[in-house]
């Protein structure tokens, strides 16, 4: 029993800690630290539940055992009331027999004279006779009552030692059960909390990338990161589309930064490896007006304070990171937060859709990073510039014209990599965002598929049609989004009528893809050139952007391709 007390001490302050967790918020800042952390602590409460669980499973055992000792005594208890009712009236009945028969003789010896009898008819020798019988069957009588009576007793005192042991045995019982009760409720709790934290391991490196809450000039919106390889979206066959790197590849790539830093770059270095710039220059006496809008000079003016201040506030990267790659980011920030608010003129937003505000300091070693570069900007030409950034590259990054169409001199293309150009494996192996949760994932979700990214055969199939049908009709553009995301679509097409809009046209659609496979890859700009189908309709070859741009349009809810570069994989 000590052993086990000793592992439900371990066991309670295990969950404990689980309680604690799930009273906390998990910080973008130490989410590597916290999977493991969860990892562990997930690990030492399966140990301390084993002996635990075993104790249950004996302890219920023995209640079982317990139940059926106590129902086999109720049964014999009542045999045994049976048995004392049935011998309490034959001993009733020969009490009064006895009764009668001492009666009889009684009076019989009243009514005639010892002398009477013995000169009567009947002779002295059935006299004799009948008092002899009288006194045999007398003397039974007492017998069989003492007999009964012994029974009696017997049958009394089993009976009560047999109470006396279903007593106990059920004080026993009882004990046992409210242990079991108090030991099932721990573990219930315990399990609880297990699978609570298994989703959120699940889900954590989705939750690391939104906590990050990049800006709306990157394209932000409702991103997740989730790697759906290995989950399971209830449907065997199926493709899903996987991106390296989110969202728009274009200036400081905030995992890459971590990546150099770690690699000994300064934060100079980093900087000059994502933007073009002349100089820096100190803006410090700037003042920054913060509105809770969703974008610029949008909204009410929530906070005004000086550009330091305001930087210290910004949450964008994990205060934990290198503190060369935390100056780099504030130095983005603070250029991006005056290029966008011409210099303090205008009011920037405090959540995604500009850069992440909030009213109190980071703090840590984000706040020395802050202050061991205050006030330097990036500018070109004596003018901050837009600095861009994103969380992941995967590897490339791209100039804002090559994303949005508008060329700035600051932005570039870059292969972030210190691996081999010729060597498709060494430049990923090497990339310096390679440890980011979204350098290669599937993006967005349904929730009805155990949340994946994973497509149907025949939704595939129905994506490819659209691209071709497209390919011999761009016209019909407007007919082609998905029934969930209509956005800049009338009268959307389902699959049928693409089907049958698409044989018009001269084409032969697909009903089913069965493979698909990306082996055209641009590794000098870190672009999918061509992508490959094969199906019911034969094979066909498709442009690698026109199918990402086709992609986003037709695939169900969130789902999309967010970079040039991206991958088919099938399960």
């Amino acid at each position: 029993m000590k052993v086990i007390e000793k592992y439900l001490l371990v066991f309670l302050v295990i969950l404990g800690v689980f309680l604690g967790l799930n009273n906390r918020k998990i910080l973008a800042e130490d989410y590597t630290s916290q999977i493991s952390e969860i990892t562990k602590q997930i690990a030492d409460l399966e140990k301390a539940m084993a002996p635990l669980k075993k104790e249950s499973g004996d302890l219920q055992n023995k209640i079982n055992n317990a139940k059926k000792q106590i129902n086999n005594m109720e049964k014999q208890m009542k045999d045994l009331e049976k048995n004392l009712l049935d011998k309490a009236a034959d001993l009733e009945v020969q009490k009064i027999l006895m009764a009668e028969r001492i009666k009889k003789y009684y009076v019989d010896s009243k009514r005639f004279s010892p002398m009477t009898l013995f000169f009567s008819s009947q002779g002295t020798g059935n006299l004799i006779k009948q008092y002899v019988w009288y006194h045999s069957i007398i003397s039974r009588d007492k017998t069989a009552i003492s007999q009964y009576s012994q029974e009696l007793e017997t049958l009394n005192t089993n009976k009560n030692d047999l109470e006396t042991q279903k007593n106990k045995l059920a004080i026993i019982k009882k004990d046992m059960e409210s242990r079991f009760g108090f030991l099932s409720g721990e573990i219930k709790k315990a399990e609880t909390y297990k699978a609570k934290l298994n989703q959120e391991l699940i889900n954590l490196e989705a939750k690391r990338i939104a906590e990050l809450n990049l800006p709306k000039s990157a394209a932000a919106g409702g991103i997740s990161c989730v790697d759906d390889r290995n989950k399971d979206p209830g449907f065997g066959s199926g493709f899903a589309f996987f991106t390296f790197g989110i969202p728009h590849h274009v200036g400081l790539n905030q995992y890459g930064a971590f990546g150099r830093a770690n690699a000994g770059q300064s934060y100079d270095q980093i900087l000059r490896a994502y933007y073009n710039f002349d100089e820096y220059q100190d803006k410090s006496g700037i003042n920054i007006k913060v509105n809770n809008g969703n974008g610029i000079n949008q909204g009410n003016i929530i906070w005004t304070g000086s550009l330091e201040d305001y930087v210290k506030r910004i949450y964008e990267v994990p205060a934990s990171w290198p503190i060369e790659s935390l100056k780099a980011q504030a130095i983005a920030a603070r250029s991006y937060a005056l290029a966008v608010t011409n210099n303090g003129q205008n009011s920037i937003c405090n959540n995604q859709y500009c850069q992440v505000f909030k009213t109190d300091p980071k703090g840590g070693q984000w706040e020395d990073a802050v202050n061991q570069t205050s006030g330097k900007v990036m500018v070109v030409g004596g003018q901050p510039i837009t600095a861009w950034f994103a969380s992941t590259a995967g590897g490339y990054t791209f100039t804002s014209g090559d994303v949005w169409g508008k060329n700035t001199a600051w932005t570039k293309r870059l292969r972030d990599t210190n691996g081999d150009i010729n060597s498709f494996d060494d430049l990923f192996a090497k990339a310096y965002d390679r440890e980011s949760p979204c350098f290669y994932s599937a993006q967005g979700y349904r929730t009805e598929y155990n949340k994946t990214a994973w497509l149907k055969p025949e939704e595939v199939a129905d994506i490819v049609n659209v691209v071709l049908l497209y390919q011999k009709d761009s016209s019909i553009q407007n007919h082609l989004c998905y029934k969930d995301n209509s956005s800049g679509c009338t009268n959307t097409w389902g699959t049928e009528k693409v089907k049958s809009e698409l044989k018009n046209r001269g084409g032969t659609p697909f009903n089913s893809i069965n493979s698909s496979s990306v082996t055209d890859w641009d590794k000098q700009e870190g672009r999918t050139n061509t992508i490959y189908f094969s199906g019911d309709a034969g094979q066909v070859s498709l442009n690698g952007a026109t199918f990402k741009s086709l992609f986003n349009i037709r695939a169900p809810a969130n789902i999309s391709i967010v970079g040039p570069l991206y991958n088919v994989e099938k399960r």
